[in-house]
Order: C-alpha cells, then structure tokens, then sequence
C-alpha cells in the first residue's frame, strides 16, 4: 500500500491492483469482460462465519489456557489477549448478524476475487494477530487438554482477572465501544435506504450520525475500534501496530473511492462533508 501511494506513472499498474483490494459495491464497476473475476458482493458473510468460528476458537484455547495454567500477577499478557479477543469477538458477531439483517445488497453489486481473498485472509489474520505471542503455547496446551481428562471451567472466576486490567484496558474498550456504536448506527441507516424491494438498485444519499460529516463513517467507525483495540493491548505490540495500519490504509483507499462516487453521482452532494476524516481528508 505505500509503494503504491508514491506518485509514480510507472506504479499506475500496481496502484490499480492495490486499488482492487479496496473496490467493491458501487464503486466497482466491472466490465463485461472481467464479470468472471468478481463475485456477488453478498459473499462479505463469508467473512464474517470465518471471523466468528476462528474467533471464538482462539477465545476459547487462550481463555482456558489462562484460567487454567496462568495465574494473573504473573502472566497479564495472556489475560490481555482474552480481553481483546472478547472484543473482536463482540465485532465480527455484530458483522454476522448484520450481513443477514440489515444489509440489502443490489443484485449487481459485486466484489473482486481478490478482495474477497483479501477479506478472509484478514479475518483468519486479525483475530491471531492480538494472541500471536502466547499463541505458541496455547497451541501447546490444548494439545495436551485433548489427550487428557476433561477440563473444569468455572466462569465467574475466570472473568474474575478481566476486572483486574490496566487502564490501558478500560480506556481501549471504551474508544473500541464509541466506534462499534457509531458503525451499528451507520450500517443501520444504510441498510434502511433500501428497506423496500424498489430501492434495492437505487442510491440515495445517506443522512444522520457521522454521515454529516464524513461519506463513509462506517469505515471511520472501524478505525476508531481497531485503534481501541491497540489502545486496549498497550501499543508494545508491533504485529497489532501492523493490524492497525493496515486497517486505516485499506478502509482510506475505499473511503477515497466512494467519496468521488458520491461526487459524480450527487450533484447536491453536500460540500462540507469529507471522505472519511472529518476536516482531514
């Protein structure tokens, strides 16, 4: 992404790739000649049924692991990981649900095959990306867990160690909650433009909440919780750092897009709002 950010003619090639990545929906617009290499953009659940059963394994492992063999003063960053993992988890359910229920996508709206790759590569990397340190280990105890006995877990004590994190935590989880409200909220009122089978292939500009202010403030909403999500593991961590930029890279290429969408669409697309961060860009 930042090779392809330099303005360079003999990179137009490889910014259009990268571009690929980002396109999807409206701003997509595929010939008929590379219709065989898109796919329907309703396909995004597919994303979201990996990140639920890829979450909830990893929360599960780690979440025993810690409660069975790590005693909190001594192993923080184990519980840490629990915690972000719960929140993820909290995040990629909401998107599940979301893509059954609220989102109405247009028959023609598509996706490329390598965005889609893209999106189910992130939601396998995302999630083992906030345990990837004890990862090796947890591995390791859940493969001695299935040769042996059957574990005991009690769950009031192991949410016990949860109330005992750091500020970083706390103040993490609140900016991860403002941003996941603000993307329920936005998703919603994009989902009720097309409340009805008439408005399905029709696009109207949307109103309320962030969008006063910004043309994509789902995407701006999901910065805010990956940035919560680095808040909340302490910001030592440079595979989340990773995560994190690759997050606002990839949603700022599409925000990009779907504002000069708006822009050609809308001839009273209102003035004052910018792509996705507000007086920014």
């Amino acid at each position: 992404m930042l090779i392809a950010s330099i303005p360079n003619s003999k990179l137009t090639s490889f910014h259009q790739l990268v571009l690929g990545f980002a396109r999807r929906g409206k701003i997509l617009q595929p010939s008929s000649s590379s219709q065989k290499w898109t796919l329907p953009q309703k396909h995004f659940a597919h994303f979201y049924v990996l990140g639920v059963a890829w979450t909830t394994l990893l929360l599960a492992a780690t979440w025993m692991y810690a409660f069975k063999m790590t005693p909190f003063q001594h192993r923080f960053e184990v519980w840490r990981a629990v915690f972000l993992l719960l929140l993820m988890e909290i995040q990629v359910l909401r998107r599940l649900l979301e893509s059954f229920y609220v989102f109405k996508y247009s028959p023609s709206a598509r996706m490329s095959i390598l965005g889609y790759l893209a999106g189910l590569f992130f939601y396998t990397a995302a999630p083992l990306s906030l345990c990837v340190n004890i990862a090796p280990e947890v591995v390791t105890f859940a493969a001695k867990s299935h040769t042996s006995s059957a574990l005991e877990f009690d769950l009031l004590s192991s949410l016990i160690p949860l109330m005992k994190l750091g500020w970083c935590q706390l103040i993490g989880a609140a900016v991860f909650l403002w941003g996941w409200l603000h993307q329920r909220r936005c998703h919603a009122i994009l989902g009720s433009l097309r409340e009805s089978p008439s408005q399905v292939k029709e696009y109207i500009i949307p109103h309320g909440d962030w969008f006063e202010i910004v043309s994509s403030p789902h995407y701006l909403a999901e910065i805010v919780l990956y940035a919560g999500l680095l808040i909340a593991s302490g910001g030592t961590d440079a595979t989340i750092w990773l995560l994190f930029g690759f997050v606002v890279w990839n949603l700022t290429l599409a925000a990009g897009e779907t504002h000069r969408w708006y822009l050609r669409k809308f001839e009273n697309y209102p003035a004052n709002r910018n792509a996705i961060f507000p007086f920014v860009y």
